[in-house]
């Protein structure tokens, strides 16, 4: 046993966070303890379906791990309250022999993927839509699934049905009623959506109750039977059909509980000492399915919990919804029918803009699909019971609206609950200049990100137009990379949580930390210590993902020069693992794509080719024309060049990807003008560009120099490139970097020769200490799950944040 006090947060969901972030943001030293009965800190639900896109768990964290230790919340991960006494303040974890003490605790248990009893739903092929688990489950099906069914037409269903689709998965979506979404779209609204979600290669079936699951002969799903006699062929079944609050705890307590646990209007259950928040509470008769009533009972609960004098009433949540389907603009709020209707639409253009009110004029409901423009206004109008004499006219006043016509209550942001007024005093109080800053540190726009561009609106109103700051390398500590360069030069930090440590950066939302992870490795080369934590996906597993949650495997051709040796083992592998696509890619390598997560280290074994580094932000490639060897215009050897360059340059990280070419002569086959480091044979000499572009942006590289030999030009290449490495800003192309800084101050560094001796030798540091074949991890993986088909991390206990809390560790 041991004690914490204080609160006690039972559920380590969206709500569960949401309370723990009122609580801190209210009282900064009130004991805090956060109990997640799964293997990870609180993650993003509403995005879940980015991991059957090959995302990780780790992608989807609401924060940072060291969040919770800045914050002093002890998190306790992988581990379920067993059992609850309200009277005498105690949780038991299920391990039997761990109980915490508490004064009050939040039940945040969420809820259940709701299985209708259909026949044949325990068979081996039918799986629900809930967590990572859930979803590694349908992502191994799905790869060899001839079809698959989605039983439920509503939010959840239809963004499963669309991430099956993405997959390359035949997929049917059920639906038992006669429309999709019922309850939140009126049968005008759903007859348009019904072809759109077509369009995008669902197979939509309405009015089919579903009795059975089939089985095949070797006992897995086969089928689907209905209640008209009809069968569907399909071996994979997502069943989407609603949820089932989590109440077993709150009722095995004693708690009042009907479908969810009855709260009152502080979020108090029947017991004084407990209180439930998200989609295990029942409020008033209602229990909410979707995040946004959670951040409005978070605020209310913590209120009741650290601040009861100022505490308010919870009134209850309008319901809102929008569809996360490319392609697919949908935003619900309130009541879909009404006395009053006021509809705009356009059944060519699938446009349809609906407005609810009483007979008083107060709005009640709202249906934008296809276009959505002025939802906020739309949505705030439902929330206050705004009363409109003329609602046609507020339709019309909103497809005009701005961000700054939005009342400062209006809500911006649906995921996180952030209101236009908080925004807004946020840029004030704390001069944000930039949009990654708003997101950051108001968390406006890190949910599902659909908000974003309103939050960039907001901020240029703030500045009068005024173009945004350059970027903070950490925004939510406003932490430039000169700021942090100096620190890591100065206390000698080799790794990315050393500096989160001593100055805080990354700590908050963590989205910076592939960025302080670059900036250690490029002034720390030698001593540099990567961690898996601040890795992108593509870096963890050394290859880029694809929107099918498959990858491409890119070895290195240097030069675009391949042996038919290796031609032959492209095409081995390729037959071997059945791979629906080999790409010759424009920088003159050869992709393999369609490889799945757990064939990687086989795949890299067969080939027996050093990684060509094109998932990463690093050297990509130098193409060539083949000069002098064979050219009759050739005026330069460009393959032995490029060769040699690239050789030179392979493994090292930059501040984003740099492709560079070597062309023979100024006819420019190799298109060495426009790349971010370029060489031209001239009579007599070599040029040298730096700055091209070809792809978003097109822009000529500037002539940097003119020498008059390779080797000149190869080693003011090489004197280039570092330069940029230290003082390209992360994500900043070279092209961008040439026009920040300007050519003429560029040229004076890397052409000054005591400069160069300088940069050359940092170079060759940096280069010694690279990695030019990552893909050796094929034998030696860094962690047990980097390449299994779902990569989670189990956190464990946090006996970090438990130490923070004054809290012992059980024993």
């Amino acid at each position: 046993m041991f004690s914490t006090h204080g609160i006690l947060v039972v559920g380590g969901g969206i709500a569960g966070q949401a309370v723990c972030e009122a609580v801190r943001a209210r009282d900064p030293h009130v004991p805090l303890t956060l109990v997640c009965g799964e293997d990870h800190l609180p993650y993003d639900r509403v995005r879940l379906g980015a991991l059957l896109d090959g995302g990780s768990v780790e992608d989807l964290r609401l924060r940072p791990s060291d969040w919770y230790e800045d914050q002093r919340v002890m998190v306790l991960t992988g581990q379920r309250v067993r059992a609850l006494d309200p009277d005498a303040g105690t949780a038991t974890l299920d391990d039997g022999a761990t109980v915490l003490h508490y004064d009050r605790v939040v039940l945040c248990t969420g809820s259940d993927a709701l299985v209708p009893p259909l026949e044949g739903s325990a068979l081996p092929g039918v799986e629900v839509f809930r967590d990572p688990a859930d979803c590694a489950a349908i992502l191994g099906a799905a790869r060899s699934a001839g079809h698959a069914a989605v039983i439920g037409g509503g939010l959840l269903g239809l963004e499963a049905a669309y991430a099956l689709a993405k997959l390359g998965t035949p997929t049917s979506v059920i639906h038992l009623v006669d429309r999709l979404m019922e309850r939140q779209l009126d049968a005008p609204a759903a007859a348009l959506l019904a072809p759109a979600i077509a369009g995008l290669g669902v197979d939509v079936r309405l009015q089919h109750a579903t009795t059975t699951v089939l089985a095949g002969p070797d006992g897995r799903a086969a089928g689907l039977q209905f209640a008209d006699g009809s069968r569907l062929a399909c071996d994979l079944v997502v069943v989407a059909v609603g949820i089932r609050p989590h109440v077993g705890l709150a009722r095995d307590c004693g708690l009042t509980v009907e479908r969810g646990v009855v709260v009152d209007d502080h979020l108090v259950t029947s017991h004084p000492r407990v209180l439930a928040v998200g989609e295990c509470a029942q409020h008033r008769g209602v229990v909410h399915g979707i995040v946004a009533p959670i951040q409005d009972q978070a605020r209310v609960a913590a209120d009741t919990l650290v601040a009861p004098d100022r505490a308010v009433a919870y009134p209850g949540s309008i319901p809102t919804a929008k569809l996360k389907v490319m392609g697919v603009d949908l935003v619900t709020a309130g009541a879909a029918e009404g006395e009053r209707e006021v509809v705009v639409a356009d059944a060519a253009a699938g446009t349809y803009r609906k407005l609810v009110t009483a007979p008083d004029g107060t709005v009640l409901g709202a249906v934008l699909l296809g276009d959505a423009r002025g939802a906020e206004l739309l949505m705030d109008a439902v929330r206050t019971g705004r009363v409109s004499e003329d609602p046609l006219g507020l339709l019309a006043e909103a497809s005009q609206a701005t961000a700054a016509e939005l009342p400062d209550a209006a809500q911006v942001c649906n995921c996180n609950g952030v209101c236009k007024g908080e925004i807004v005093a946020a840029i004030r109080e704390r001069g944000l200049g930039s949009t990654q800053e708003v997101v950051n540190v108001t968390r406006a726009g890190a949910g599902c990100g659909s908000c974003k561009p309103v939050v960039t609106e907001l901020l240029q109103i703030e500045r009068a137009g005024a173009a945004e700051e350059p970027a903070y390398l950490c925004p939510c500590r406003k932490q430039t990379r000169e700021d942090i360069a100096a620190l890591v030069r100065e206390k000698g930090i080799t790794r990315v949580s050393e500096l989160s440590e001593a100055c805080g950066a990354g700590r908050d939302c963590g989205a910076c930390k592939p960025g302080l992870s670059y900036l250690i490795e490029e002034r720390q080369a030698a001593t540099f210590r990567q961690e898996r934590h601040a890795k992108f996906i593509n870096d963890r597993v050394h290859a880029n993902i694809q929107h099918d949650g498959t990858f491409s495997v890119v070895p290195r051709i240097r030069g675009g020069v391949v042996t038919s040796d290796e031609l032959r083992r492209f095409a081995d592998v390729a037959d071997k693992y059945e791979l629906p696509m080999i790409k010759i890619t424009g920088g003159q390598r050869i992709d393999l794509l369609g490889v799945r997560k757990e064939q990687l280290p086989a795949v890299w074994e067969d080939l027996g080719m050093p990684s060509g580094y094109a998932y990463a932000k690093a050297v990509r490639t130098v193409k060539t024309c083949v000069g002098t060897q064979f050219c009759r215009f050739g005026l330069g050897d460009a393959i032995t060049v490029g060769i040699d360059l690239e050789s030179a340059m392979e493994g090292l990280h930059t501040p984003h990807k740099v492709k560079a070419a070597v062309t023979g002569c100024p006819r420019n086959c190799a298109e060495a003008y426009v790349k971010d480091i370029g060489l031209v044979a001239i009579e007599n000499g070599w040029e040298i560009y730096v700055g091209g572009a070809a792809g978003a942006s097109v822009r000529k590289g500037d002539l940097l120099a003119t020498v008059e030999t390779a080797e000149e030009a190869q080693r003011l290449a090489l004197v280039y490139l570092q330069y940029y490495r230290e003082h390209g800003e992360h994500l900043e192309r070279t092209y961008g970097f040439q026009e920040r800084l300007g050519l003429e101050a560029i040229q004076a560094v890397v052409l000054d020769p005591e400069q160069q001796a300088a940069l050359l030798e940092r170079f060759a540091i940096a280069k010694a200490a690279c990695d030019p074949d990552p893909w050796r991890e094929r034998r030696e993986p860094v962690h047990p799950k980097q390449f299994a088909e779902l990569d989670s991390d189990p956190e464990g206990l946090d006996l970090v944040a438990m130490a923070a809390a004054g809290v012992e560790a059980p024993r």
